[in-house]
């Protein structure tokens, strides 16, 4: 953890903040008033509608004393009280806005950058007194039966806690009104905070592993019940389930980086027994998580192999099919050729014409007969040595 003033009776003069962060002076771009590409047009008296702000405190050994308005206000205050702590939380900020944050702390440009841009891989840096910390929330949406994942961006000074959020969860109001209710944890500094937070962002995974358990569960069912969608609802666990990997497995090495600086930057006991609780439940979602993508992978092979012996089995009925069907088609054409052997011959002989020889031949008739018996029985003989009949 950076190294911070004593929150404790002994109070750090104003001129030990001034060695770190920017002499105090207003901002270079006050955030009240960002361009109109940044934020709807408001006038300057009255807040913007969507405010980038969502709660701003200054706190002094634990207890809220001031709640400024706007980000100005917000360091005008903290130079005021110089045994304070800020804790700014903000929602999609705008550029400005940052850039104020950044000359007022002294925030690194490359940090800012990523709090701007988003869509950064859960980590942990530090960048002089400034402790940098990126973690990707979750959270089980019942209604969609899938995962939706947020992204949030803490900054950690001496005396200051700045939470970026891009995205709705974590709901990071209720850790501060938590923190607000045990003013003793909460007098430890922006460290506390941070602990804080991190355990929501951990705890948030419980309710996800729980629905990811109930959606396998409902899966395998579908799977051996032969549901055609079954297949799709796979993969787009399957992708889920990545996401949620990259959200926790760096989140164990990022608690055991800052379980290894407690003596180092002399981390209260209490924290510290918080941490452990923290990277000890992150581990087991982790090791969770995990074993869903191993499962997943196992289901999606059988549900490949059980598609694979329907299509099979649909095929061998298809062929089965086709072979009764040929075999009738066989024995009709048999039948056909031997029917039409004497309606050939009776045919011929039933035209009638004066100059048709055997007309008035006298056995002619008993000669016929024989000709279409003699064809039908050598027609059946040869059908049936062909299994045609």
């Amino acid at each position: 953890m950076p190294e911070r003033p004593d929150r404790r009776p002994s109070p750090q003069p104003a001129a030990k903040r001034a060695g770190w962060r920017r002499p105090a002076s207003p901002p270079a771009t006050p955030p009240a008033a960002p361009p109109a590409s940044a934020r709807p047009a408001a006038p300057a008296a009255t807040p913007p509608n969507h405010r980038s702000v969502i709660d701003s405190a200054v706190y002094r050994d634990g207890r809220r004393v001031a709640s400024p308005a706007t980000l100005a206000d917000t360091f005008r205050q903290l130079r005021e009280e110089p045994d304070g702590m800020a804790w700014i939380g903000l929602h999609r900020p705008t550029k400005p806005e940052l850039h104020s944050l950044a000359a007022e702390f002294n925030l690194h440009e490359l940090a800012v950058e990523d709090a701007l841009e988003a869509h950064q891989r859960p980590k942990l840096e530090r960048y002089g007194d400034t402790l940098f910390v990126v973690l990707r929330a979750a959270r089980y949406l019942d209604a969609q039966e899938e995962v939706e994942f947020g992204e949030l961006h803490i900054f950690v000074g001496p005396d200051f806690l700045i939470t970026v959020r891009h995205g709705g969860a974590p709901d990071l109001s209720t850790v501060r009104h938590r923190m607000e209710q045990t003013p003793e944890l909460l007098s430890l500094g922006p460290e506390a905070a941070l602990y804080a937070i991190l355990d929501a962002v951990v705890d948030g995974y419980a309710p996800v592993v729980e629905g990811v358990q109930t959606d396998i569960d409902e899966i395998e069912t579908e799977v051996f019940r032969g549901d055609p969608a079954v297949s799709r609802r796979i993969y787009e666990l399957s992708r889920e389930m990545v996401e949620f990997q990259r959200a926790t497995r760096p989140l164990v090495g990022m608690l055991h980086g800052l379980m290894a600086g407690f003596a180092k930057y002399g981390t209260d006991e209490e924290l510290q027994r918080y941490l452990r609780d923290v990277a000890d439940h992150v581990t087991h979602t982790s090791e969770r998580v995990d074993g869903f993508r191993q499962a997943l992978t196992e289901i999606l092979t059988v549900n490949a192999t059980l598609v694979s012996q329907q299509q099979n089995a649909e095929m061998r009925a298809l062929a089965e099919a086709g072979f009764e069907q040929n075999e009738e088609i066989k024995k009709i054409s048999s039948w056909a050729a031997i029917l039409f052997a004497p309606t050939l011959v009776g045919t011929i002989y039933g035209m009638n014409f004066e100059d048709m020889p055997e007309l008035k031949w006298a056995g002619g008739y008993p000669f016929a007969i024989l000709l279409m018996a003699v064809v039908c029985v050598s027609l059946y003989v040869i059908f049936k040595k062909r299994d045609w009949l």
